[in-house]
């Protein structure tokens, strides 16, 4: 067939999970295509205007040590910035960053249209091209639909045998092109599609609602049908966004402010300090009252999700407003934020605020929150319901199992947040361009990242609900820190290709810093003069330092002779108070920091990297403890599992433990371990018949 367009690589959607998809491409070299149905709302904040927060920054720091952009992006349009559980271990330290949301869009677009091999498109996809379906295609359809918007699912035992013993890579269907509403054809070896809730959107607010992919834009409801007829199991997911309000129509002095940090700690590695680090503005803090709790209860049967009207499942750990009253019914009081939404505008983010009630309630609302007495809305909050795809239908790499060179990333696969689509954008570009080029997949384990994490989570397990990312999702979350993300994912993003020279030969540097600075630590010894004659060192910085911790701390003569190495495992011990002496030491180590406005503090980039060698030291330990584990772990995920390997001849396995198999079809025995339901004995039969049915392929082989 003729086609009027020919790319390596077509990314379809240019949300969060699109732009890092298309950048990672276009970054390897290869000619990419981002389509988007405006592009004046590229990285469009669709509900917060904020990055990053408890779990979200580690995913952040790692899209930026694998090569993405949001990071860098953030840091220059942050408009405060603040490190996140910090009273706490550093494994959940995490940043989070209000940003000027119009400002990130732009900023955005312009990083994507200077990237060369990159070409950004205004058009909307209508349907996929596929090769010539195969006969085996036809009986491998687990999912039937019944009308637009609506999933028809069999159950999984049904899925799970139609699949029968799943698509080999001879009879798969392969993806080869895109086709537009205005019938211009695209040819592409790989489509990413990233369209986050615009599959089919269906808006909600109050008793009202309408067809959109967002407030005021379209939904995408011709690439939502032609995906329905591809055979995938799907469903269809909810989530929702608060009112925005007039800022100069608030009572400010009603509200406990929250400033962000003095010296903030920026997103990207790369990043010296960020761009508007003096002119931060703060969020509020606000809470709701009796008489709020009292208006939602009286018209929560207006409420789409309690009418019926909605059938679709939400996030579990973002609810809505009326969510929370009718959950909690014991709490008095919800508290909710009060965000800014950028520098040159004056609209409000009320930040817990979710809601789809209608426009007249949240108003009452409002009004109910001493402090918002006469604020104005400018936009009401609504719910969205929109077409997702179940992550199980995924590989690791993000391609479908059943169709070749269609990759899929973001909300389609059932996840919430800026953060999580972009991890998942930037590994599904990534992949699709390996593919491309022949080269071999980049599939991180779990034991190295969240973003492994979340999508081993998914392909094993599914999900019912929007995904979102906690720390304790993490078995080895101490190995898992925000300051060692470029340690573990930079050598991986250089391999590929997105790290450039400049880019590496700053993180060698850094490397090579901190391990000078801790082997200093490890080989110096404490002397009296270190102490200055006084016997102790400066006063822990923390207000959180006990008086035993401050009595310890006063009395270090005993020590003199110790490494200070040793003397940082003290519980009672910080680095910031080794740091006079450190900078006596190896000054050099504080001249490479970005510079502060105070000689005697210590930069962000300096503390932080400090804080770094301290954890390694302070919880060497437990870090080689939680490394024998990994290893063991590792040892499981290198048994892999043939893709003729059959779960129905396996003697002894129930029926319930093949229709788990059948319908994920784990590619490793650590894979098949982490499936709801899949018992370790279920995989131990697995282990012993692998090498049965292993010898009695080679055997028919040879006859």
């Amino acid at each position: 067939m003729q086609f009027t367009e020919e790319f390596e690589v077509v990314v379809v959607g240019a949300g969060h999970a699109g732009c890092e998809a298309a950048m990672a491409a276009a970054r390897m070299g290869l000619k990419t295509a981002l389509y988007t149905l405006n592009v004046d709302l590229i990285a469009q904040m669709s509900c917060n205007p904020a990055v990053g927060g408890i779990a979200k920054g580690h995913l952040v720091r790692e899209v930026d040590a694998l090569g993405g952009i949001m990071g860098e992006v953030t840091d220059a349009v942050g408009i405060q910035f603040r490190l996140l559980n910090t009273s706490r271990g550093p494994a959940v330290w995490s940043p989070r960053a209000q940003c000027d949301k119009q400002a990130y869009r732009l900023k955005m677009r312009e990083v994507l249209e200077s990237q060369p091999n990159l070409k950004i498109k205004q058009a909307e996809v209508a349907d996929l091209i596929l090769e010539d379906q195969s006969p085996v295609a036809s009986r491998q359809s687990p999912v039937s639909y019944s009308q637009p918007g609506h999933f028809q699912q069999r159950s999984d035992e049904e899925s799970a045998f139609a699949n029968d013993q799943g698509p080999t890579t001879g009879d798969r269907q392969r993806a080869i092109g895109i086709r537009l509403r205005d019938g211009r054809t695209v040819r592409a070896q790989a489509v990413i599609i990233t369209t986050g809730t615009f599959l089919n959107g269906l808006i909600h607010c109050g008793e009202q609602q309408y067809p959109a992919g967002r407030s005021g834009e379209p939904a995408a409801v011709l690439l939502g049908e032609a995906l329905k007829k591809l055979g995938l199991r799907g469903c269809r997911l909810k989530t929702g966004t608060p009112p925005r309000l007039d800022g100069r129509t608030i009572d400010w002095s009603r509200f406990e402010a929250q400033p962000g940090d003095l010296d903030p700690t920026p997103f990207s590695f790369r990043t010296l300090r960020v761009a508007h680090h003096d002119r931060q503005v703060p969020c509020h803090i606000a809470f709701t009252t009796e008489e709020t709790h009292r208006i939602i209860r009286e018209n929560v049967h207006r409420s789409p999700m309690y009418s019926g009207q909605i059938q679709s499942i939400g996030p579990r750990y973002c609810p809505s407003i009326e969510d929370k009253i009718v959950k909690f019914p014991d709490k008095l009081q919800h508290q909710l934020f009060l965000e800014p939404e950028g520098l040159n505008t004056h609209e409000i983010y009320v930040n817990g605020m979710s809601t789809s009630l209608p426009i007249d309630v949240q108003l009452a609302i409002l009004k109910s929150i001493p402090g918002l007495e006469t604020a104005e809305m400018l936009r009401p909050g609504y719910a969205i319901e929109y077409d997702s795809i179940d992550p199980t239908e995924l590989e690791r790499t993000l391609e479908t199992k059943k169709i070749a060179g269609l990759f899929l990333a973001g909300q389609i696969n059932g996840t919430s947040g800026y953060e999580e689509a972009a991890c998942q954008g930037l590994m599904a570009g990534i992949n699709a361009a390996l593919k491309v080029k022949k080269e071999p997949p980049l599939i991180l384990d779990r034991t190295e990242a969240y973003t492994a994490i979340l999508i081993d989570d998914l392909i094993s397990k599914g999900t019912n609900e929007p995904y979102r990312m906690f720390t304790s999702r993490a078995e080895f979350r101490l190995q898992l820190r925000i300051d060692n993300a470029d340690r573990r994912l930079t050598p991986h993003g250089r391999r590929v290709g997105l790290i450039s020279d400049e880019a590496w030969a700053d993180h060698q540097a850094k490397q090579a810093r901190l391990e000078g600075m801790k082997r200093l630590l490890e080989q110096t010894k404490l002397t009296s003069k270190m102490l200055g004659g006084r016997g102790h060192l400066p006063a822990k910085s923390s207000a959180t330092a006990t008086a035993s911790e401050q009595q310890a701390t006063n009395d270090l003569s005993a020590a003199i002779g110790q490494p200070l190495a040793q003397l940082l495992k003290r519980p009672e011990i910080s680095i910031e108070q080794l740091a006079p002496i450190l900078r006596d030491l190896a000054p050099d180590f504080f001249d490479s920091a970005a510079p502060t406005t105070n000689d005697t503090l210590l930069s962000s980039r300096a503390r932080n990297d400090l804080k770094s060698i301290e954890t390694e030291i302070k919880y060497a330990g437990y870090l080689s403890q939680q490394q024998r584990s990994i290893d063991r772990l590792k040892k499981a995920e290198q048994r892999a599992i043939p893709d003729w390997f059959d779960y129905r001849a396996v003697s002894g396995l129930s029926r319930e433990m093949q229709e788990k198999l059948l319908k994920i079809r784990p590619r490793t025995l650590g894979h098949a371990s982490r499936i709801p339901g899949v018992t370790p004995a279920a995989i131990s039969l697995v282990n012993v018949y692998i090498e049965l049915q292993s010898r009695r392929r080679d055997q028919a082989t040879v006859l």
